[in-house]
């Protein structure tokens, strides 16, 4: 029985996806939390653990923080990131840090307990909805298109989303609704956005967020 480690914080979505794998006898989820940390917690005391599901955007410490902490621990536990960001780069962050696999949280019931199952028979998965994309994206603009940027610009998982909805237009308050963040939080992280791309305004940010694969 594979031994699950789910980590979302929010308790609709986590007690959703609890439901899911329930459903399969091959899968046992073996502890909940709520952001990186309590995971790593976890492992510490637990004797065996297949695979950690965990969100990218959590609290404390987000998914990408976690692959990284996983990794820099020598951690044979598997990770499989669940995520709403479909961008290539985020995507090829999170394989570059150890990431077993990567689901959008649109993923079918049936395709989330392949993609455990999978990955821990050792293989690796990304979700068919950016497999089929990304294949498309490179029949159109060559195979170059997949190379991984050497851009260094380091992106937390947060500032990543509010860079997303900065650039569908909507203003901090309507973020910080959204992410049920304060708009005080909201206007930290796109400072923080500004600086790190050495952008004047938000328009050179969104510019940039565009020329760099951020958002399409």
């Amino acid at each position: 029985m594979i031994q699950v480690i789910l980590a979302e914080d929010h308790n609709i979505v986590r007690n959703g996806i609890r439901m899911i794998l329930e459903i399969d006898k091959g899968i046992h989820i073996a502890a909940e939390a709520v952001n990186g940390r309590e995971v790593l917690e976890y492992l510490s005391k637990a004797d065996k653990t297949d695979v950690v599901l965990a969100d990218v955007n959590m609290p404390e410490l987000d998914g990408l923080g976690l692959l990284k902490e996983i990794k820099a621990r020598c951690l044979d536990t598997k990770v499989v990131i669940l995520s709403m960001h479909d961008n290539e780069k985020y995507i090829s962050e999170a394989f570059i840090n150890g990431a077993a696999g990567y689901l959008l949280k649109s993923v079918s019931a049936d395709e989330l307990i392949f993609a455990l199952k999978h990955v821990h028979n050792g293989g690796k998965y990304l979700c068919s909805e950016l497999a089929m994309k990304m294949f498309e994206k490179s029949i159109q603009c060559g195979p170059n298109i997949l190379t991984i940027s050497n851009d260094k610009t380091d992106f937390s998982a947060r500032e990543i989303e509010v860079l997303h909805l900065i650039a569908e237009g909507l203003t901090n308050n309507e973020i910080s609704d959204k992410l049920f963040i304060s708009k005080r939080t909201v206007e930290g992280h796109r400072q923080s956005l500004l600086e790190k791309t050495a952008s004047r305004n938000t328009a050179a940010l969104i510019r940039y967020a565009v020329l760099n694969g951020f958002v399409q």
